[in-house]
């Protein structure tokens, strides 16, 4: 079955309303925010009760709103009737790829996981991708047929939906959105993972609401994304948060690129490995849990290595948190002291103010991503129509 045939695609797309500016505000107040009443809606967009009522109209009128539940929001006055979203009122579809597997999940309109699915990629050619793609979608869809967007993300450069570059799958120049939409029937956006799972987690978890956050991935790469004035930050190039080349030590190993003593030489899961001639990262985990001197060494070295990243990067942005998560986070289990060392070493400030939250995501929190990228996307209109 030809993944670019309508006979291939998933059901048809339920179509997000046409929302104004200022519908899309509120919305997005109570997305992020939670639970809310009106007056403190208002107050945050600096509307009227009776604009805001206007306002609300729409969205009560979508479903995509709805009132719910009083809460005492003061110490004085009555309790306040709540503003809810409707998480059921539209599902959203969500990928994460890897070298060798496709993640999916299906969400509501709240980012809450409603349905996942985990299978071996039959191989990296487009095409093939492509084509599973819109099989799980369809296979996810049959029991979610308001599906309204889906999102993709992967580990490489992302540029208006196409993949400029993705050394674990070998493409360059991929217009996927495009292919993905037109395959699947669902506007589709496409993102970087990293990128995608700071937008979701500044939206949807651990960074709800906050109007400055850095996301630190260690592991198989090295990645980092920002929130700055409550937006992410997505630079000019597609490139933004590179930090795996941060020189840690200038006598220190030389990395796969040729730097000394830069953080990618220490950090990566391969450079423990091959520090260690370990059999795998598992492996050297075991090592160090065992506290085998030469593999707390390395591990150590690694940390702080870590701790001078998460120093310098919150140096310049001066964060409300730093969330931390990877496949490579034993590293933080066996070498915390030391990444508390390197933070210590770089970052200027009291490190004692720096709040560091350490979370241990599974593949299913990064396709989740990509159903929030599906969200986000949806409200802003920067997705892939299917033709």
């Amino acid at each position: 079955m030809s993944s670019g045939t309508r006979e291939g695609r998933a059901r048809a797309a339920a179509p997000w309303p046409q929302l104004p500016e200022a519908a899309r505000q509120v919305l997005l107040e109570v997305l992020i925010h939670g639970p809310i009443p009106r007056a403190e809606i208002a107050a945050r967009l600096q509307v009227s009760r009776p604009t805001l009522s206007r306002i609300t109209r729409q969205l009560f009128d979508d479903g995509l709103l709805v009132e719910g539940g009083t809460e005492l929001r003061s110490t004085t006055g009555r309790p306040s009737e709540l503003l809810h979203v409707n998480g059921a009122a539209r599902h959203f579809f969500g990928v994460k790829l890897t070298g060798d597997h496709l993640y999916a999940v299906v969400t509501d309109l709240t980012a809450e996981v409603v349905a996942s699915v985990a299978t071996p990629l039959r191989s990296a050619d487009v095409t093939e991708v492509v084509g599973q793609i819109t099989e799980v979608a369809a296979a996810l869809g049959a029991a979610f047929p308001d599906l309204t967007a889906a999102g993709v993300t992967l580990a490489g450069t992302v540029r208006s939906g196409s993949v400029h570059g993705s050394a674990y799958l070998d493409w360059s120049g991929v217009p996927l959105a495009g292919l993905v939409a037109e395959a699947t029937g669902l506007p589709t956006a496409v993102d970087n993972d990293v990128q995608a799972l700071t937008a979701a987690e500044h939206w949807f978890g651990a960074g709800a609401g906050l109007r400055s956050l850095v996301l630190v991935t260690i592991g198989v790469g090295i990645g980092c994304g920002l929130v700055l004035n409550g937006e992410l930050v997505e630079g000019a190039h597609g490139t933004v948060g590179r930090a795996a080349h941060l020189v840690v030590d200038q006598s220190g190993p030389v990395c796969d690129l040729g730097h000394r003593g830069c953080a990618a030489s220490y950090l990566l899961n391969a450079a423990i490995v091959r520090a260690l001639g370990a059999a795998d990262y598992a492996d050297a985990v075991a090592r160090a849990r065992a506290g085998d001197p030469a593999a707390r060494r390395v591990f150590g070295d690694a940390g702080f290595a870590l701790g001078i990243i998460i120093g310098t990067v919150a140096n310049l942005v001066d964060p409300q948190k730093v969330l931390l998560t990877g496949d490579g986070l034993p590293l933080y289990e066996v070498a915390a002291d030391r990444v508390r060392e390197g933070i210590g070493k770089s970052y200027e400030p009291d490190p004692a103010q720096l709040d560091l939250d350490v979370q241990s995501f599974d593949f299913g929190e990064w396709a989740r991503s990509g159903a929030a990228l599906a969200i986000r996307a949806a409200l802003t209109g920067r997705t892939a129509s299917a033709r």
